[in-house]
């Protein structure tokens, strides 16, 4: 893929970022309140976080398999490996987890 950030990989994105926020509506939106678990870090994580995550990754991986993609809610890929990486997509699911709780 070129360094190019083209309208088409802005749209394709887009539509990504829009079915993510599709995954964690449907968690939002069911009857049960949300089960909360805790990360190793103390911060919350919940099912619309890893729900959205599988969205992204998968998508983004399909999307553009020469970057890698960096989640918050992947497991830890060490600083030597990511330092190699030219460029990566960062991505923080679900942005904002204890005001969506």
């Amino acid at each position: 893929m070129s360094d190019l950030v083209t309208k088409e990989l802005m749209e394709s994105v887009l539509a990504i970022a829009e079915q993510a926020g599709e995954a964690i509506k449907v968690v939002y939106d069911q009857a049960d309140p949300v089960t909360v678990h805790t990360k190793s870090d103390d911060s919350p994580v919940t099912a619309a976080d890893h729900a959205a995550h599988h969205v992204i990754v998968d998508k983004l991986t399909a999307l553009t398999p020469d970057i890698p993609v960096f989640s918050e809610e992947s497991e830890n890929v060490s600083y030597a490996e990511r330092k190699t990486w030219p460029r990566y997509w960062l991505v923080d699911p679900l942005d904002g987890t204890k005001e969506f709780i």
